[in-house]
């Protein structure tokens, strides 16, 4: 069996023919929801930037809440230390 027939999965010819006929089905149906290729490719891209947006505002979020409770126990931790450092 030749490499390239192995790698299709079938001859040359007869995988070109199946990849034409779902390249048309694929297309009626996009062109009957009204999509394009580029609305493919941006809603992919919009994906993960949307993936990558949300984990960064995640940290954002950590880092806040981490403020918002080091101004009450830092300064609790420091009160804390004096006052057993001088007994």
């Amino acid at each position: 069996m030749p490499v390239l027939t192995r790698f299709l999965g079938d001859s040359p010819l007869r995988t070109l023919l199946k990849l034409i006929v779902i390249s048309f089905i694929v297309g009626l149906v996009m062109s009957a929801f009204g999509w394009s290729p580029w609305d493919v490719v941006y809603g992919v891209r919009n994906f993960f930037l949307d993936i990558w947006h949300l984990g960064f505002h995640a940290f954002g979020r950590f880092a806040d809440y981490m403020l918002l409770g080091a101004v009450i126990v830092v300064p609790v931790f420091l009160l804390i230390r004096i006052i057993n450092y001088r007994q």
